[in-house]
């Protein structure tokens, strides 16, 4: 890995989507194994609310979690004013939780977390192609806010990360 001066604040989707589908542990073990190398050597770390996202459901995902090396930031003062500062600087900002659970809780707290340790931020959400502000996702608001963010392919590529296929 030739860039390990970055560091990113990944979201839950990352793994959630990761595990679910595309780097099941079955099928990309070596993915699992590489996340635990770069928490370890803090390029990656999440909030204490996308922890408590994934861990709630005491799934395989949830255990693999708490027995990870990934850094968990808890929220504090210099947080909670970039998260104040992230809704003051735009009304739409506040519909990244919406009444209804339809966003995470952690969305504006993932922000916020990357906003205050100057780094980027790892979503597997999309900007819409029409911006719906009450559909505001995580993308809008980097952009707004000037905070850079990626897709956890993007973030493969960006570290240089290369994954071996066997036949067991």
């Amino acid at each position: 890995m030739s860039s390990l001066f970055l560091k990113y604040c990944l979201d839950a989707n990352v793994f959630i989507q990761a595990w679910q589908n595309y780097y099941s542990p079955s099928i990309c073990p070596d993915y699992w194994n590489i996340l635990n190398q770069l928490g370890s050597q803090g390029i990656i770390f999440i909030p204490q609310i996308v922890s408590d996202e994934i861990t709630r459901t005491n799934d395989d995902l949830a255990q693999w979690l708490k027995n990870s090396n990934i850094p968990v930031f808890k929220n504090d003062g210099p947080v909670t004013a970039c998260l104040k500062n992230i809704y003051a600087a735009n009304p739409d900002h506040k519909y990244l939780v919406s009444e209804n659970q339809k966003h995470s809780l952690a969305d504006p707290w993932v922000i916020a977390h990357a906003m205050n340790q100057k780094v980027k931020v790892v979503t597997k959400e999309i900007k819409d192609a029409v911006f719906r502000p009450v559909n505001i996702k995580i993308p809008h608001v980097c952009d707004n806010m000037d905070i850079p963010w990626i897709n956890d392919f993007q973030m493969v590529k960006e570290l240089n990360i290369q994954f071996s296929c066997r036949i067991p």
